[in-house]
């Protein structure tokens, strides 16, 4: 005779929210977005050396053409995550918050040279890890779920 976990059940028989699917779907959104603003100024630190500008006091200082090939990297990996993450699949849903939370710490380390952007994407970066863990397994429910519902 078969046993089940009560807790299984009851997570494979829950029916989704359409709030919770549009809550992870904007997350998605926002990490494409965020992805393509970290290639933006990625590719701004490689063209141009002296648009970010920072005091000499700063702890954690780097070098610009290392923080521009960085912010590249960062940013197809984290807009590629965001893709994925509209399949609703489980390791969508691990790496966007694993490259949301590289996000956070590039752009702590990033925030001298811009500050007010670097809170901006950070603020973002916390939206997506919250959307993801909270509401993730909504979107792949309601793409399993008839149309007529």
């Amino acid at each position: 005779m078969a046993t089940t976990t009560p807790g299984r059940a009851a997570a494979s028989t829950r029916e989704y929210s359409a709030g919770a699917v549009g809550v992870t779907v904007f997350a998605g959104i926002l990490m494409i977005m965020i992805g393509v603003f970290h290639a933006i100024q990625g590719i701004v630190a490689l063209v141009n050396n002296s648009f970010f500008v920072v005091g000499k006091d700063y702890v954690f200082t780097f070098n610009i053409t290392g923080w521009g090939w960085a912010h590249l990297v960062l940013g197809v990996v984290v807009a590629t995550a965001g893709f994925f993450l509209f399949q609703g699949a489980t390791w969508a849903r691990t790496v966007a918050v694993i490259a949301a939370s590289l996000s956070i710490i590039a752009n702590f380390l990033w925030m001298p040279y811009y500050p007010v952007w670097s809170l901006t994407v950070m603020a973002f970066d916390v939206f997506v890890i919250w959307a993801v863990t909270m509401h993730g397994r909504d979107i792949l429910q309601a793409g399993e779920m008839p149309a007529g519902k």
